[in-house]
């Protein structure tokens, strides 16, 4: 059989760059290379695109200028990288390489990849992509409309207020915007936003930047100025600021979720962080963090979080993949949800594949599958009409 044309999509502007190069490694690695022909693009800090075998490498030293560069075209009879140079040899090389594209892996962790952007360009151009569409990825990106579509659907939310990093530094006496929900802190002096926060949701407390994964930008707040720093940290990253109630005594669980419309999830698993909660440095840096796989947890519970994880998954319009975090409270046995990852890490070592691995699936069976239902959600869509034919031709 022909082989399937794949196309890995890595680093990206984010913060979350250098995570997203060492997960798409290990897929690139891990995937049948009788099955498929593998396309290694990575995208620069700058967002400039360099497709080839030595792009992880240059990614990773930090080139920016190279004559080996393309672009994806919003055409969809393209479906294929185009060259974006004016090296006629590095043209000629490229051109070469640019076939078109049976499927396309974006292992891009954060803005700018795994928001909806990538995927909305994909769409334009008409290419199967593994994991969540473009409403998925962009609800679940943002943490604030993640927990407002989660909640009614029955999965729990700890208590959460959020604003604006412009309303905040504005410092007003008076309203002047009308709040999007009742969470949402606007028309308040700082004053009385930190009154506010303090009263809600009491101290510790965590404040993240809605916007972004992997820790980055996430501090937790154990009094006033921490908290005041905490919000200027956040706003590095986001102009929408979350800040949420700390689950005393938490533990961290997480489920993996594979699948399109009837999802299944893996068996739960347990993460003992090295620090005070899970920041960058204990996922990625001091390699010192505990996995435990499965979760040593009561069978009733453990089937009770997998149906949360996918009543999330669902809720969230998620296809594909996609990591759901917990938090679960060692005093009341509450589960609460953390956020839902849609381009989770993909290291051999990372939460995700591990618990597929666990739950009777391997690495290589893992890529496989999130192939062959990216390819059949494209042929679920492609049969739908995207034309329709009035009585009479009025428009002309």
């Amino acid at each position: 059989m022909k082989k399937l044309r794949v196309c890995v999509i890595f680093g990206g502007r984010s913060g979350e760059h250098e995570v997203s190069i060492v997960s798409a490694g290990s897929v690139i690695n891990a995937l049948d290379k009788s099955k498929y022909d593998v396309v290694p693009v990575g995208i620069t800090k700058s967002g400039r695109w360099i497709a080839g075998e030595k792009s992880i490498q240059l990614l990773k030293s930090g080139a920016e200028n190279t004559p080996f560069y393309a672009m994806l075209p919003a055409d969809p009879n393209e479906q294929r990288l185009i060259t974006s140079t004016t090296n006629s040899i590095a043209a000629r090389e490229l051109d070469r390489r640019h076939e078109k594209f049976d499927v396309v892996f974006p292992v891009l962790h954060g803005p700018f990849g795994e928001d909806g952007t990538v995927q909305g360009l994909l769409e334009l151009a008409n290419l199967p992509y593994v994991g969540a569409g473009v409403l998925g990825s962009a609800v679940c990106m943002d943490k604030i409309v993640q927990k407002l579509l989660c909640a009614p659907a029955g999965v729990p939310v700890v208590n959460f207020l959020w604003l604006r990093y412009e309303d905040w530094q504005r410092n007003k006496t008076t309203p002047q915007a009308i709040p999007a929900n009742p969470q949402q802190l606007c028309g308040f002096t700082q004053s009385e936003m930190i009154a506010k926060i303090e009263t809600e949701l009491r101290f510790p407390l965590f404040i993240k930047p809605a916007n972004m994964g992997s820790s980055v930008g996430i501090t937790k707040a154990h009094e006033r100025d921490e908290l005041i720093r905490g919000i200027a940290e956040a706003a590095r990253y986001d102009d929408k600021i979350l800040l949420e109630a700390a689950v005393p005594n938490a533990r961290e669980i997480e489920v993996s979720v594979l699948g399109n419309t009837q999802p299944q999830a893996s068996v739960p698993g347990e993460v003992v962080p090295s620090n005070e909660f899970y920041d960058y440095d204990a996922k990625y840096v001091d390699g010192a963090s505990t996995l435990i796989i499965p979760a040593e947890l009561q069978e009733t519970l453990a089937t009770s979080i997998r149906e949360t994880a996918i009543r999330g998954f669902l809720a969230c319009n998620c296809e594909g993949m996609a990591r759901v975090d917990f938090l679960l409270s060692r005093e009341t046995n509450r589960l609460y949800l953390n956020e839902i990852n849609t381009i989770p890490g993909f290291t051999q070592i990372s939460m995700y594949p591990k618990l597929w691995e666990a739950t009777g699936v391997s690495y290589s069976q893992l890529l496989d599958e999130l192939i062959r239902l990216a390819i059949e959600r494209h042929r679920r869509k492609n049969n739908l009409k995207t034309s329709y034919q009035p009585k009479q031709e009025w428009y002309k």
